[in-house]
């Protein structure tokens, strides 16, 4: 008992330092599909520019990499938390969840249970919270590709890879440092992944699309 009730204290210090380091900007919090190349890279954009985690939280999914999984981790996540990470519940002013289309056959449920979610939940000071799905057609390569050259037609999830390691040597899932890789070809990437958003949707299927665009400019403008 006595070093259960020592470790309850150690996360509760934890939780407590974490939330005294808490800066003014926006909590947000993100649970991706990937275990690995989604997180790696946002959680490089995070200290890049010198986000605290204290209001910046990147989670992978724990259910599954299905969407709705993603989904359905993301709002247990949320109004749940995790005491041994440090997450409280409710403690956040918005809610990214980062999926890709491929194959998933829960695709568009995850998407309408993000619609229904967006704007129903409150967090711990009653104001209403941000519930986004940011999705990628066909995967979150799109988006690296997309710093790259210009898709405008329907393109395989296979044949993204393959062209986005003619671009980047040595490049695969898992494999850390895109963002500082891709990083000054930033711009382009978003102009051309707003392009794509003025043609298409996260429902347009098969035509690609990315909304990542949307979360690394909150990212990056985070402090400014």
């Amino acid at each position: 008992m006595g070093r259960d009730n020592q470790a309850k204290d150690r996360q509760l210090r934890r939780k407590e330092t974490k939330e005294a380091r808490r800066a003014s900007y926006p909590r947000i919090l993100i649970v991706t599909e990937g275990s690995k190349t989604e997180p790696l890279y946002l959680e490089e954009i995070r200290a890049a520019y010198q986000l605290h985690s204290a209001n910046v939280e990147v989670q992978s999914g724990q259910l599954g990499t299905a969407p709705i999984q993603v989904m359905r981790y993301a709002q247990q996540l949320f109004e749940k938390g995790e005491l041994h990470k440090g997450i409280r519940p409710k403690s956040f002013d918005q809610v990214y969840a980062v999926f890709d289309r491929d194959d998933h056959d829960s695709y568009f449920n995850a998407l309408s249970l993000a619609q229904s979610l967006d704007g129903k939940l409150r967090n711990d000071d009653r104001q209403a919270v941000s519930f986004k799905a940011i999705a990628s057609i066909p995967s979150f390569e799109l988006w690296l590709l997309l710093h790259y050259e210009d898709i405008q037609a329907p393109i395989h999830r296979d044949e993204v890879m393959d062209r986005l390691k003619q671009h980047i040597a040595g490049y695969d899932k898992g494999v850390g440092g895109a963002f500082a890789t891709t990083r000054d070809r930033l711009e382009s990437a978003t102009g051309r992944a707003l392009a794509l958003a003025a043609k298409f949707n996260a429902y347009s299927t098969p035509e690609p699309f990315t909304a990542l665009h949307e979360l690394v400019t909150l990212l990056i403008t985070l402090r400014a």
